[in-house]
């Protein structure tokens, strides 16, 4: 290159393209960086990557069918203490408490994620189109969320389960009737906002229907509440389902951490002093509600940046 006003030849080095692997990363950025200065969020993803590490690999890390009574030489090896064999001892029945736990993490994180999919995205679409259209359309959706959060949520989904049966998707279905009542209400205030800014109008003024000035120019701005509202919502879902099967409404073929505090509950554990029964499973409840709520804490301040002065 020449500099004309110096008539010199000037050497540019050529600017080198960032890597494809920080460029991959790039939108990760204000994620990785909320987990680098609150170790409770960090905490939170921690938790659950161990927990769907456990769902995948538990046929590797289980030592046993969870559902398959141990014997030796005929007799069932009922109600043993923990030893090398068994590490969390067996069931009144002979069956291994370890590997239920285990395999418990599989229907945990089945309900939790999919109940949080169906609340997440109710509640988004309910108030983008509330707040987006308002009138008759706005109080006829908020009448419908006055009336869900109306409804006691935990006799509601016994009631639901126990009409339609047994089952991990009912149960799923059942919360995703009704949980997307907050997200609704937030989402819709959030609109209300959103709508009238300046790259709405400018949507408008350049001809896009109103689906297509909700669905592409405001959905992305109020998606991140939705995440939120939706990690919040993992685990509630895992709380309900370890409810609903405890009080004995929930699917009897499957494993689930609730199930196994209903068969330590009716055998009398707490009575003989099996600690190792129903500690672990309800530990595992706790922690995965709590790892829910500290990725909610930790995303809250990429919503609202004035908290991270606090």
């Amino acid at each position: 290159m020449v500099d004309v006003t110096r008539g010199a030849e000037v050497t540019v080095a050529p600017v080198a393209a960032p890597p494809r692997a920080s460029r991959l990363l790039r939108p990760l950025a204000p994620t990785i960086d909320i987990l680098k200065r609150d170790r409770f969020a960090l905490a939170g993803v921690v938790i659950y990557a161990v927990l769907i590490l456990v769902a995948i690999f538990a046929p590797l890390i289980a030592p046993h069918d969870p559902q398959v009574v141990m014997e030796r030489d005929g007799l069932w090896l009922t109600n043993q203490k923990p030893s090398s064999a068994f590490l969390l001892g067996t069931t009144n029945v002979g069956r291994d408490i370890f590997s239920q736990l285990v395999y418990g993490a599989r229907p945990a994180l089945l309900v939790g994620f999919s109940a949080a999919f169906i609340v997440a995205f109710v509640g988004t679409v309910v108030g983008l189109v509330a707040g987006y259209f308002g009138g008759w359309i706005d109080n006829l959706l908020m009448r419908l969320t006055d009336v869900a959060f109306g409804i006691p949520f935990l006799p509601f989904v016994i009631v639901l389960v126990a009409f339609l049966g047994p089952s991990i998707w009912n149960v799923v279905l059942s919360m995703g009737l009704l949980l997307w009542r907050d997200t609704a209400r937030i989402i819709r205030s959030q609109v209300l906002t959103v709508r009238e800014r300046a790259f709405v109008q400018a949507a408008h003024i350049s001809g896009a229907s109103s689906w297509r000035t909700m669905f592409l120019y405001i959905a992305p701005n109020i998606l991140a509440l939705s995440f939120l509202y939706g990690t919040l919502a993992i685990g509630w879902a895992i709380l309900t389902e370890a409810s609903v099967s405890f009080l004995g409404f929930g699917d009897p073929t499957v494993v689930s951490w609730g199930f196994m505090l209903q068969d330590a509950y009716v055998s009398q554990a707490l009575a003989r002093g099996a600690y190792y029964w129903f500690v672990p499973p309800g530990v595992c409840i706790m922690l995965a509600v709590m790892g829910g709520f500290f990725i909610g804490r930790g995303y809250e301040e990429l919503l609202f940046p004035r908290l991270r002065e606090r």
